[in-house]
Parts: structure tokens; sequence; C-alpha cells
């Protein structure tokens, strides 16, 4: 950020508010901006971060879809979005939205363990565990370091494809 831009510096600072735990004065600072910049991304996603760090997810969720909506995110800004997009409609019992959010995040950010198991969170919510099971235990097999898993990885993919079969 520029901080030379009144924008930039009063971003950094609701930012930094946010970071030292006064959420609340992020808050309502990031909410003049958002009346300031409508149309700013970064703004609106910091403001949908403040609202979830306060627990007040049903007010994040419109600033979530805003920063995702409007061009000028990182990659990095875009996949938190997504993630906290995704988290909010879960928590909110909105099940159908977590799952539609987070495969599209999927699809921009494929194989990522962390989207993945928020989708398998909100697929087992929808009632489909199988499903949840078989995406943990793909990621699991994927991204751990421990030797043990990484000893099996074949055979836990193999069952995560077929979590009912026997001989």
């Amino acid at each position: 950020m520029n901080s030379d831009h009144p924008r930039d510096a009063a971003l950094a600072q609701a930012v930094q508010l946010r970071e030292q735990g006064r959420a609340e004065q992020a808050r309502t600072q990031l909410l003049l901006l958002t009346e300031r910049y409508p149309d700013d991304a970064e703004i609106a996603d910091q403001t949908a971060w403040a609202h979830d760090v306060l627990e007040l997810e049903a007010e994040a969720v419109p600033f979530y879809e805003r920063a995702l909506g409007t061009a000028g995110l990182t990659d990095e800004d875009r996949h938190g979005a997504f993630l906290g997009l995704g988290s909010t409609y879960r928590v909110l019992g909105r099940y159908e939205q977590a799952v539609r959010t987070l495969g599209r995040a999927l699809e921009e950010f494929p194989d990522d363990p962390a989207l993945q198991a928020f989708l398998a969170m909100a697929l087992y919510n929808r009632g489909e565990g199988r499903q949840a099971v078989r995406l943990l235990l793909k990621t699991l097999a994927a991204t751990s370091g421990d030797r043990r898993v990484q000893d099996y990885r074949r055979a836990i993919e193999h069952y995560a494809d077929d979590l009912d079969g026997v001989q």
C-alpha cells in the first residue's frame, strides 16, 4: 500500500487496529472507508474480515461478496475471501452456498488443502459424509508429511474412492 494516498493510510491504520485486537475500532473505520470507496475490493475484504473477527458473520457476507465481485484483490487476498465467505456461509447454516463458493474457489485454486478442508465440512453439513471423508482422506494423503501416512498413501487414496468396499 502506498501510504501517501489518504485511502491507503486509513486502510493501513484500520488493519493495524484489527491486528492489535481493536477489531471494533477497525470495523468502525472500515465501514467509513466502504462508504467512501464502495467499489474497492481490498476495503470490502478487510471489512468482511473485521466483521468475522467480531463474530458478526451475517454482516460479513455482503462485504465478502463485494470483494469477490470486484477486481483488485491479490491472489492471496482472493483466496482468503473465498475461504472466509465459504466458511461464513457454513457457520450460518447456508450449506448450499458454502459448497458452491468453496467449489468455485477450488476452480481458481485447485488442490488447495485449506479450501478442501472447509469444503469437506460443508459437504458433511449438507449430509454428504461419504464425499466429505473421501475429500479429507485424499487431502491428507496428498499433503501430509507424516512418514506413516506417506507409506500408506496409495492405499489411503484407493480406499478413499471405495470407503464401503470389503473383500
